[in-house]
């Protein structure tokens, strides 16, 4: 149990070093697909074109992936969860008017996030682990209208590799004693999601690639297409609107934490408070604006 007698536990939940180098991983097959469809080396720098066939981006073994968006700068696949009503998302794309380390200081940075993302109710570090630097962030958003808003527990590691230029993001849901279900929202208790960074040259250059797997159950009763539709759309947004925030923050020199330089245990995130999003009942499919973590 991660909770026992109002005490979370951290062993079996921190996200443990296997998972940052499987994320690692994976943006290198991507990397390779890219440089296979145009002909290139994987260490050379390809922009992203992997649309060569739904089935291109799959590892060995694993399911095929869909195709659902192929726009210049990125590309979105979706591919279904055995078992479930749910997809998993994945998008690989391209952004060179900004730095890596400019992106994923944004990224981490709560605080931050609190004046750039509109729809954020509540985002606070609840925890942090003293053997891996993970940290246990509770979260709660709103969701596109009539849905309540959800909230979520779940626990982030971060890793900048040097020596292989590369930054990987990679968080989970778990279960927080000092977190209780609030009748306020509805709790997402399945929720992954791995970012990964790769420099074009250097981390304070402008110009990378990024990979994005996600995926989570929020809860809702619609159908498989609308929730989906609703995702499809709402993750290109939030990529947008991240990639805007870093936009600003460069342009107008805002103080962002630099995490690249401090360890992650370093410092601390403020809790301020905020008004609680309108208690909403569910209806029909309506055009979404999610968030994600």
């Amino acid at each position: 149990m991660a909770a026992l007698a109002g005490v979370f536990v951290w062993d079996g939940q921190r996200i443990e070093e296997e998972e940052l180098q499987r994320s690692a991983q994976e943006m290198k097959h991507m990397e390779n697909i890219s440089a296979m469809l145009r002909g290139g080396s994987p260490d050379e720098y390809q922009h992203p074109d992997p649309a060569a066939g739904r089935d291109a981006v799959r590892a060995p073994g694993e399911q095929p992936w869909e195709m659902i968006m192929d726009k210049k700068h990125f590309k979105l696949w979706r591919r279904p969860i055995e078992g479930t009503h749910l997809y998993q998302y994945r998008v690989f794309g391209t952004y060179t008017d900004v730095t890596p380390r400019q992106f994923f200081n944004v990224q981490l940075d709560t605080e931050y996030r609190k004046k750039w993302d509109s729809l954020v109710i509540k985002l606070d570090v609840i925890e942090r682990d003293l053997a891996t630097g993970s940290e246990v962030i509770h979260w709660v958003t709103h969701f596109p209208y009539p849905m309540y808003s959800r909230d979520y527990v779940y626990v982030r590691r971060y890793s900048v590799d040097k020596e292989n230029n590369l930054m990987v993001l990679v968080s989970r849901a778990v279960e927080h004693p000092s977190v209780p279900e609030d009748p306020e929202y509805v709790r997402v208790r399945t929720y992954e999601s791995q970012m990964v960074i790769r420099p074009h040259k250097t981390f304070d250059e402008n110009g990378f690639d990024y990979l994005l797997t996600y995926s989570d159950n929020p809860q809702t009763v619609f159908p498989r297409y609308c929730v989906s539709w609703m995702v499809s759309s709402g993750m290109p947004d939030f990529l947008e609107k991240l990639h805007t925030a870093a936009l600003k923050a460069k342009k107008l020199e805002l103080e962002v934490r630099d995490y690249m330089a401090a360890k992650p245990l370093d410092g601390g995130e403020g809790k301020a408070g905020v008004p609680a999003a309108e208690h909403k009942g569910e209806g029909s499919c309506s055009p979404a604006q999610l968030e994600y973590a």
